[in-house]
């Protein structure tokens, strides 16, 4: 998606991203990176035993797995400028695969540069949401800038 120029983009413009799954190993590893060890994702008995039966993934592990997702173009990306509203909205589990939907819903133009403004959707292989985020990128307005 984030491989145009800013005006290139418009209001209401889809993009879906291909999938990934979610593996014992991307919990062990973000465990390691980020010193996040809450049981809940790393203790499989104390997991069996949560509302959840089985250990899921980090909220931030499946933010960070759908950016992995995206395609970004070096020399039209500038930056990732924030991210807004962010939920988690069903759990993840080691074995699901996940894909990415966004749709602009806001372009902001500033100079040389826009914010393309992306309603993010990161779903499961059946369908169910799991997280949503209106996330921002800044991208340049033209090969020239």
């Amino acid at each position: 998606m984030f491989n145009k120029y800013f005006h290139q983009y418009e209001l209401g413009e889809t993009w879906v991203s291909k999938g990934r799954t979610i593996t014992e190993t991307d919990l062990v590893m973000f465990s390691g990176f980020s010193g996040d060890w809450f049981p809940l994702h790393t203790d499989k008995e104390y997991a069996a035993n949560s509302q959840f039966n089985q250990r899921i993934a980090h909220g931030m592990l499946i933010l960070s797995a759908a950016t992995g997702l995206f395609q970004f173009e070096p020399g039209i990306v500038v930056a990732f400028y924030g991210m807004e509203k962010v939920r988690f909205t069903s759990p993840t589990f080691i074995g699901d695969t996940i894909h990415v939907k966004l749709k602009v819903i806001e372009l902001v133009e500033k100079g040389y540069q826009g914010i393309v403004t992306v309603n993010q959707e990161i779903k499961k292989q059946d369908g169910e949401t799991v997280a949503i985020a209106n996330m921002k990128i800044m991208v340049n307005c033209n090969g020239d800038s």
